[in-house]
């Protein structure tokens, strides 16, 4: 981040990291952010449904290696946006891991025309087809996000932070 102005990926993907930081999973954070005209209209994050216990709190229910108690940072960004009356048509999202064949379906159902993502996550040959035959681009960034946070030769007044418990 030296001296240059971020790119809009890297500036909705970085969200998409700080999102995550908000999962009440215990067993991987995952941040995503949908974007519409260069716009954000929505975030979501890996947790339970409003109401429920958090895995942080619980433990997490698993059941067959998956997780009944939480919802997918996609999915929580497309039902925030079903929520409120957002149409998702046309937009695009940013994830921090490449999505289950679950949330590629429901991604792809709603109408969002491209992905990007920065780590791999159990890629399944599926969701490939499933891009293929919607013409729809998985896109990996590669980003050094602790670099892009935490530039020490960056003396530009530039937000930084170091969390402590």
């Amino acid at each position: 981040m030296s001296n240059h102005r971020l790119t809009w990926d890297q500036y909705f993907m970085l969200n998409a990291h700080l999102i995550s930081m908000r999962s009440t999973c215990n067993r991987l954070n995952v941040g995503s952010v949908l974007v519409k005209n260069n716009r954000i209209i929505s975030t979501g994050y890996n947790g339970g449904i409003s109401g429920d216990d958090h895995c942080l709190d619980a433990g997490c229910y698993v059941v067959d290696n998956h997780c009944l108690r939480c919802l997918h940072a996609e999915e929580n960004a497309i039902l925030q946006c079903a929520l409120e009356g957002v149409s998702t048509k046309g937009s695009q999202i940013y994830v921090t891991h490449f999505p289950c064949i679950h949330c590629m379906k429901k991604i792809l159902q709603a109408g969002i025309t491209k992905i990007y993502y920065t780590h791999d996550y159990k890629n399944h040959e599926y969701c490939y087809h499933l891009l293929r035959i919607s013409n729809v681009e998985a896109i990996k960034l590669e980003m050094d996000i602790e670099n892009e946070l935490n530039n020490k030769n960056d003396n530009s007044g530039r937000l930084s932070w170091n969390f402590q418990d």
